[in-house]
């Protein structure tokens, strides 16, 4: 089943697929469009993680609610100094999270290159499907599936 906006003008999914589409449209509200996802996946298969994010500093972390492992997320590591994450929390009260990343490329005459401009990082909450863009900035790294391979 697809996402849904709901009453309280929210909008929730049954999986995290349906985060990519929330994710979309929330890029091309910002004038952004994604052009390449990556989902989180820890290194022991889990997929449910605490996420951390400072959108100042352009960092986002998650913890892994399998293994416990920590991870900075994309080039978080370069900013990780002078960041000061915050627990993201879902409407609910949940602090659980599916977590998508989406990229959107710099553009030159033949279309979009390998440079990332805009990042955005996504979570559906798994208690209650609540789906929702925790943070986004603009980033210059060179390589997006570099980039991307590291979500």
């Amino acid at each position: 089943m697809p996402a849904e906006k709901r009453a309280d003008k929210h909008s929730y999914g049954d999986s995290q697929l349906d985060l990519r589409s929330e994710l979309l449209d929330y890029s091309r509200a910002n004038g952004y469009v994604i052009d390449h996802y990556a989902d989180a996946v820890c290194h022991c298969g889990g997929q449910q993680f605490e996420l951390h994010v400072d959108e100042a500093e352009g960092v986002a972390g998650r913890v892994c609610l399998t293994c416990g492992d920590q991870h900075v997320m994309a080039d978080g590591e370069d900013y990780l100094d002078e960041a000061e994450l915050e627990v993201c929390q879902c409407l609910c009260g949940g602090e659980v999270f599916e977590i998508t990343v989406g990229v959107h490329l710099y553009r030159d005459t033949e279309g979009p290159t390998e440079d990332v401009r805009w990042l955005y990082v996504g979570g559906r909450c798994p208690a209650c499907g609540l789906l929702g863009c925790y943070a986004d900035w603009k980033s210059e790294f060179s390589d997006y599936k570099e980039l991307l391979a590291s979500i």
